[in-house]
């Protein structure tokens, strides 16, 4: 370990950072209001958190159209697995730890809507029917119970800035993921212009 200084206790932290005002301790709610239920029908795509067995995380992104997650009751929704790579890195963790943690996002709008609780892999035809896309139901979903709800704070995108289009990148100024991919693979017969080929093909011909 290169780091010398490291904070090891609550105790710690809460000397060096304080401690959360009223709002703060409060904001949490343990199910999906009316407030939650219209955040989530606007938005488009959100970051889902899970860890294995063994404490390895990840955090993947699920998009769609606005209202693509299910709502089926005040504490209980469901996330369309749509076609990936196969790694299947959140099912996996989920069969093996059933705790999630969710971040909604809206264009435009800073504040996030952050969801924590139970999930488990789902294959319920019925509700999988309802999130169909161009006559294609989902295979699976990711069916979440909620155990807390809350808004968190915009300070994150105002010092990142993300939604003012005047701080972003030109297309030239990119970095390239066919570039990375094909380094990252690191095999002889695969080229940057193989993977272009390949994401294009999987951007246009299979999304659903």
């Amino acid at each position: 370990m290169i780091f010398k200084e490291t904070i090891v206790s609550d105790e710690e932290l809460r000397t060096l950072l304080g401690t959360p005002s009223k709002n703060v301790e409060n904001k949490t709610i343990n199910h999906l209001d009316h407030h939650c239920c219209d955040f989530i029908s606007k938005s488009p795509i959100i970051f889902v958190s899970t860890a294995d067995a063994n404490g390895y995380c990840d955090t993947s992104p699920r998009g769609d159209a606005p209202g693509f997650v299910h709502i089926i009751d005040h504490q209980h929704f469901v996330i369309p697995e749509r076609p990936g790579n196969k790694r299947m890195d959140s099912l996996r963790n989920i069969l093996a730890n059933p705790h999630i943690g969710l971040i909604f996002i809206i264009p435009g709008l800073e504040e996030t809507l952050r969801i924590n609780g139970k999930a488990c892999v789902i294959r319920d035809t019925e509700i999988l029917n309802k999130m169909a896309v161009n006559g294609k139901p989902p295979l699976l979903g990711i069916g979440v119970q909620v155990e807390e709800c809350y808004i968190h704070c915009a300070k994150a995108f105002k010092r990142s800035k993300l939604w003012h289009a005047e701080t972003w990148l030109t297309k030239d100024e990119l970095p390239s993921p066919s570039h990375i991919l094909a380094a990252h693979i690191n095999l002889p017969e695969i080229t940057e212009e193989s993977i272009l080929a390949s994401l294009q093909e999987s951007y246009t011909k299979r999304l659903y």
